[in-house]
Order: structure tokens, then sequence, then C-alpha cells
């Protein structure tokens, strides 16, 4: 599907500014949508909105639909009479500069406790029936989701192949008693999934009154102590006792000399085929209930993955491994039609995998930082981008332009001034013109590039599993002529709104 020449802006809600440790759906993220509107912006590209898992990464979520309850805006559950004017004042060790998850957990999670018991109490009958509504409209994940989690907790975050075999197996019997006593904290999740649906329903919903689109992100893989695992054993490759034979990963790239171990379980697709990918549309559809386009995070897995064996300690022993291909775009497009889908096409790509992203018409993507390593044949320079891709100075997982430039090495100093007819003073805002120019129907900014900051305010490092995803910007650093230049570089380019 091809998409209107348009630009946008790379920023993640963790990263807003706000009172509260972290950015999240309230007021500041309405402003940064006004923003976008300043600068000539269509586009809002967002990381996954799911709930965080090991080293706080959105990519390692315990559910494939939940989102992330630490991006609730207080401010709104106090509009809602559930919270008092004391229950706002920011808690003392949170920061503005980043989000440090030791403070912002627990201080949200306890407002989220105490209006979750006010609306159980005292909550009117109209805000009743519209959290009836929508358990009914969730039916298909929230129950086992509120279940998983609510275990979860009672029983120290231990992997669910670990409780009592009857709960670690669904046995009716043992999830009905499971229910009756774990009801409260049922309630608990569930009402933070109202909050969280409602409040970024609105959130999209002025952006999208505003000429913004939203664009999604879903990991291929999920995490394996996560309620879809669970609730849905038969469609990932475990073993006996419900633990992964062999997980997710690459094998050694440019982030990484011994590869990625990412440690999801695999899916076994042969399962999937049966039901003619029931579960994978039904995640598709739900994505495309939140946002309005959808970037597929390691593409090149639907053709070929790398398969670890769980006892590997790294991802250099591996294999690869033949994925679904057509089979599930295929079953994608008979039950939703056609979608508008970014393919992230990055790492080892070969021509199955060119090939199965041309079929299906889902632009790839294109990251300049990685242009200037080799010669005029590299795919990532613009003169060889083509229209149906995707261009980036660089992604979340990329340095900053600034702290690439810093360390880039002289081969790509050189190259880069010449082609880019720069003395290099000012790369990150170089990048992001050569960007717009670049013949890719759709151009997407870093955040941290348009105010051009350093390495310290990269988002995430790949291969490393901790200190990452706490990235936190401030109003001060943003100027008037932040936006005025983004609205020169669009129209001069044709991506103006």
């Amino acid at each position: 599907m091809r998409f209107p020449r348009a630009s946008g802006v790379l920023l993640h809600p963790t990263s807003l500014p706000g009172p509260h440790g972290s950015g999240d759906f309230g007021p500041e993220a309405y402003h940064f949508v006004d923003g976008l509107v300043a600068g000539g912006q269509t586009l809002w590209q967002l990381l996954p909105l799911a709930g965080i898992g090991p080293g706080n990464s959105p990519y390692m979520s315990n559910s494939a639909f939940a989102g992330n309850a630490l991006l609730i805006d207080l401010h709104d559950l106090q509009a809602e009479g559930w919270l008092d004017a004391a229950d706002l004042v920011p808690g003392a060790g949170l920061s503005a500069e980043k989000v440090d998850y030791a403070e912002v957990h627990p201080f949200r999670m306890q407002r989220l406790a105490k209006a979750a018991a006010r609306f159980a109490s005292a909550g009117t009958a109209a805000q009743r029936e519209d959290f009836g509504r929508f358990l009914q409209e969730q039916a298909a994940w929230l129950g086992d989701y509120a279940l998983f989690m609510s275990l979860c907790e009672h029983l120290g975050w231990r992997d669910w192949c670990e409780w009592e075999p009857a709960l670690a197996q669904r046995q009716p019997s043992a999830l009905q008693a499971a229910r009756a006593a774990h009801a409260e904290r049922i309630a608990f999740w569930q009402f933070c999934q109202w909050r969280f649906y409602r409040q970024w329903a609105r959130l999209k919903a002025y952006a999208n009154g505003k000429g913004v689109q939203i664009i999604g992100d879903t990991p291929i893989f999920i995490a394996y102590l996560s309620a879809e695992v669970w609730a849905n054993q038969h469609l990932f490759d475990l073993d006996a006792q419900g633990r992964p034979r062999v997980v997710a990963g690459v094998p050694p790239d440019f982030f990484s000399a011994t590869g990625q171990r990412w440690g999801n379980p695999l899916y076994k697709w042969s399962a999937h085929a049966k039901d003619g990918y029931a579960w994978w549309v039904q995640r598709i559809q739900r994505t495309f209930e939140l946002v309005d386009i959808v970037r597929i995070d390691h593409f090149r897995g639907f053709a070929g993955y790398w398969e670890i064996p769980a006892t590997e300690p790294t991802a250099v022993k591996g294999q690869w491994v033949p994925g679904p291909g057509e089979a599930l775009f295929k079953a994608i497009a008979k039950a939703l039609g056609p979608m508008p889908i970014i393919a992230e096409d990055l790492g080892v790509i070969t021509p199955d995998v060119d090939a199965l992203r041309k079929k299906f018409g889902f632009p790839g993507m294109r990251i300049l930082q990685f242009a200037f390593a080799s010669d005029a044949s590299d795919r990532f320079l613009p003169h060889n981008h083509e229209p149906d891709t995707v261009v980036y100075a660089g992604t979340h997982d990329n340095d900053t332009v600034a702290g690439w430039w810093a360390t880039a090495t002289d081969h790509e100093r050189h190259y880069a001034r010449g082609y880019l007819n720069t003395d290099g003073h000012d790369m990150p805002w170089t990048l992001i013109r050569a960007a717009m120019a670049s013949v890719a129907d759709t151009a997407v900014h870093p955040m941290q590039d348009v105010l051009a900051l350093p390495t310290d305010c990269r988002m995430n490092y790949p291969g490393q599993e901790s200190g990452w995803w706490t990235w936190r910007f401030q109003w001060s650093q943003v100027q008037p002529w932040h936006a005025g230049r983004l609205v020169e570089l669009s129209r001069l380019y044709g991506r103006a709104a």
C-alpha cells in the first residue's frame, strides 16, 4: 500500500514531559500533538504501547493486547472523582530528566489502586455502564490478562510453568477457583485497561482531528511470561513442562558480536496455520483499533527466523528456520482487507524477505546512519531509496545522530561530508533534510535528532539488557525555530500538511 508523501516525529509517550515521573496520556501529550501540527507534521510514531517487561522494554510485554498502565493520566482519574488533589503531588524521587522506573512504578500503581477502589465503591451509574461495555468489547483477551496478572503478583512473578500444574495447564476448575480468590485484583487490572483504552482513544481522536496519524509498533514476538503464551500454549514451541524449547533472537550483527538472544518463545506455525492464523488476525485487528498505521518489528522473521536452543546463553549457536511467509499475510488480508503496514526490514535481509514485503505492498525502512559505511551502492543512501519506503536518520535502537557522528569512522565522516555537501557542523538537521528530500514516501525524525541531543539521550541499545528506555525531554529544550524549520523542509520537499 503506497502512503501519501508525509513526515512526522518518533517519540514514545514515556518520553513526554510531565510531573509524575514519566510521560503519559495527559495534557503534555495533547501539547505535543499541537507541536506536530505547528511543525507541519502529520505523523506521530510510537514504540509499543503495551506494558513493559524485563529491562523496562516495551518489546517484552506481558500481553499482546493490554496497554501500559503507567501511561494512564492521573489528572483524568482526579477529574473522574477517584483521586484527590494531594494524590497528584509528585513524589520526591520522581525525575523530570529520565524515567526512574523504581520510583515511577510504585508511585503510579498506588494511585491506580486507590482510583480503582474508589470506582468500585462509589462509581456513578454512567461510569459503571461504560466499564461494563468495555469488558464486553475486550472480552476475547481481557479476562485471561487480568487473571494472569493477578496470579503473577500473587505468585511472585515466577514463570507460569512453575505454578501448580492445574493453574499452569489451565484446568477449568482451577481457573474458576482462582477467579474467585483474586476477584478484587482482577477488577483492578480490568479498571487499568479501561482507563488506558479510554484515555488513548480520546488522545488519538484529538490527533486525528488535527490531521495527525498514529504509527504504532507491533513486535513479532511476545514475552514468555505473558497472558497470551499462558492462554494459548498450543500456539508456541514449548516442551512438555511448558518451557520454551527454542527462543528468538538474531545472529551476530552490527550491534553485537554474539548476536542478540531475546529469549521470546517461538511460534508453532503449523498450529497457527490449522486455524487460519486466527490469533494473528485478532492481534493485527486489535492493533489497528489503537493506531492508524502499524510498523511490524523484525519483519524478516516471517520469511525466516533465527532459532536458538533455549539452553544456549548467546545467539551464536542458532539456525535460520522458514517462517509462515505468504500464508500469514494472505490470511490477514482475507480477514481484514488491505492494511497500512510498515515492514521493519533491517538486519540480514535476503531476497525472500524483499519478495514477501513487496508482494503485499508493505513499505520497508531505510536508516541514514547506516548509509555511509561502504560506497555508492549502499541501499541506505538516498539515491538508492524507493518510494515505498520509510526513511529515518535513526530509530530507537540507534544512537542519536549527534552521538553517531561523534564516533563515526573516518571513512563515514569523509563520505558523509562529500555526499551531503556539509562540513559536519549540524549533522542532526543535515540528516533530517536528507530524509525530507528522499524519494521515500514517508520520513520520520526521532525527537532526539530534532533537538540535536547527544548519546546519553538515546532510547535503547540492542543487546544491552538494562539502563535504557528512560529518556525524557523538557519543553524548555523546544524552541519556535524547531517547528519553523520542520515546516520549511516539509514544504520544500513536498511533505507539508
